[in-house]
């Protein structure tokens, strides 16, 4: 991997990777720009009301009859616009996006923002001291504040990424003209932050320099590339290729810690409508993996709202455990719960818990749960109907072996199983198992296809967000108080 040492120099900032992980500088440019938006509403909140004041209008102002109105005011208003900024994708950091499509969406955020402030002035027990007059006037002075403190921002990062601040190495496969395009794009956008480690080609001999750009191995040795280079995203430039041959290059790459993302050719281009365009430059890129949890950031906050949320569910439904406890174990004999091994993040094994819902000699008998299955005693029926057999299994989420929200485990013998069978299968033990997940919610429990779970499990891991699991978890809610969300 000599050739590695022969791609073009990059800035100084550039070279310690060390030095400031991806993380933490994706979390640094997040925590200012939000300090920005914060700073822009709520000096055109306090602005716009002092200027009325000062110059006389005093009908700017109504006393208020409480003091903790004002302070009311300002957690309200800032509430709202965090949400809706958030909401927007306003916070989602993509490099290449247009600064006129930026500023259209703050003003409509803004706009969305200010509204909700108006129907929350009325829906609480007494209206704020503001007056409308002085809400319209911080809509335009908030528009105005947010779009110029983001220009700075963005001229500012942009300033910085040309110097090797927030850059992302990348890998192109394919030498040819695509891959020649996307190269091109990156040289004359160096704002974007973007550093070309080489080429990844089967058709140009290795150590071939293609526009100033090292060939650094076939497309085999790509996950070997990606380590040496200390690649962070990953480039798929290849034209008349089949949808099965660029998936298989897609898998030499997704166990990396590293983006992947498709240049689609015109084809891609029509029948897919999740192409994001303005990635880089206006290109279309097709985004293939989310690599979300391999931040240490986004995971803290996973297993935040993991810890929470179990706490939450275990001490509200104690007296009710108790008492299933007693029913499970008075209606057959055995113990109360059913420990099985289970398999769970990176391929680990973990004791899933839960209440015993089948006749003790139940594993001796079979290990998959079928409908309708003989083996399920009265009182696990209905455990089962309202899914709270799993509720010990908030135990193993405190204990960190499972998630509230992730692929479903399965025994060692069917992962094995499923992994020679099912492409891509593997890739759910990127996460920690959840006790709910997107295949449940959406009605694929128990005897159902394998593939089918396995699709959906795979969008979830490769598209997390907390709000998705906030998502998740409601829906899950609602389905078990309906009947909807039940295994067998």
């Amino acid at each position: 991997m000599a050739v590695i040492s022969s791609a073009p120099p990059q800035p100084a900032g550039l070279a310690s990777r060390a030095r400031a992980p991806a993380w933490a500088t994706r979390l640094l440019l997040l925590i200012v720009l939000m300090l920005c938006d914060t700073l822009a509403v709520n000096t055109a909140l306090f602005g716009t009301y002092l200027w009325r004041v000062a110059a006389g209008d005093l009908s700017a102002y109504t006393p208020p009859s409480d003091p903790l109105l004002v302070p009311q005011l300002v957690v309200l208003v800032n509430g709202v616009f965090l949400v809706t900024f958030l909401g927007s994708g306003l916070y989602t950091l993509r490099r290449g996006i247009s600064r006129i499509d930026e500023l259209f969406k703050v003003v409509v955020a803004i706009s969305l923002a200010m509204f909700g402030v108006v129907i929350g002035n009325y829906l609480l027990p007494s209206e704020l001291p503001v007056t409308p007059q002085v809400l319209v006037m911080c809509w335009a002075v908030a528009a105005v504040a947010t779009c110029t403190l983001r220009l700075f921002y963005r001229t500012s990062l942009y300033a910085l990424r040309r110097r090797g601040f927030d850059a992302r190495r990348v890998i192109i496969v394919g030498a040819r003209e695509p891959g020649q395009v996307i190269a091109e794009t990156i040289h004359r956008a160096p704002e974007l932050g973007y550093y070309i480690q080489g080429f990844i080609s089967d058709t140009t001999p290795v150590g071939t320099m293609v526009q100033g750009v090292p060939v650094l191995g076939s497309s085999a040795s790509l996950g070997r590339v990606i380590r040496a280079a200390h690649a962070d995203e990953v480039i798929i430039a290849l034209s008349g290729r089949s949808s099965a041959e660029v998936m298989e290059i897609v898998a030499l790459a997704e166990d990396e810690a590293v983006e992947i993302k498709i240049y689609p050719d015109a084809f891609q281009l029509i029948i897919n409508p999740e192409v994001t365009v303005g990635d880089l430059s206006g290109l279309p890129l097709l985004p293939v993996k989310n690599v979300a949890l391999d931040s240490p950031f986004n995971r803290a906050l996973k297993r935040m709202l993991d810890v929470v949320f179990s706490c939450l569910v275990l001490i509200i439904s104690s007296p009710f455990m108790l008492l299933i406890a007693g029913l499970v174990r008075l209606e057959s004999p055995g113990p109360v719960f059913f420990v099985q091994e289970r398999v769970g993040l990176d391929g680990k094994h973990f004791p899933t818990i839960k209440f015993r819902t089948m006749r003790a000699d139940a594993p001796d008998l079979s290990s998959w749960t079928i409908e309708n299955d003989p083996r399920v005693t009265t009182v696990g029926a209905l455990l089962r109907r309202y899914s709270l057999d799993e509720l010990p299994q908030f135990i193993n989420v405190l204990r960190g072996e499972m998630s509230v929200v992730g692929p479903r485990p399965e025994q060692q013998k069917w992962v094995e199983q499923f992994s020679r069978n099912i492409p891509r299968y593997v890739r759910r033990h990127r996460q920690k198992a959840g006790i709910t997940g997107w295949a449940q919610v959406n009605g694929l429990r128990g005897d159902t296809s394998i593939e089918e779970r396995t699709r959906y499990d795979l969008y979830y891991v490769e598209n997390w967000s907390l709000l998705f699991d906030i998502k998740i978890i409601l829906k899950t809610a609602v389905g078990v108080l309906t009947g909807k969300v039940s295994g067998y």
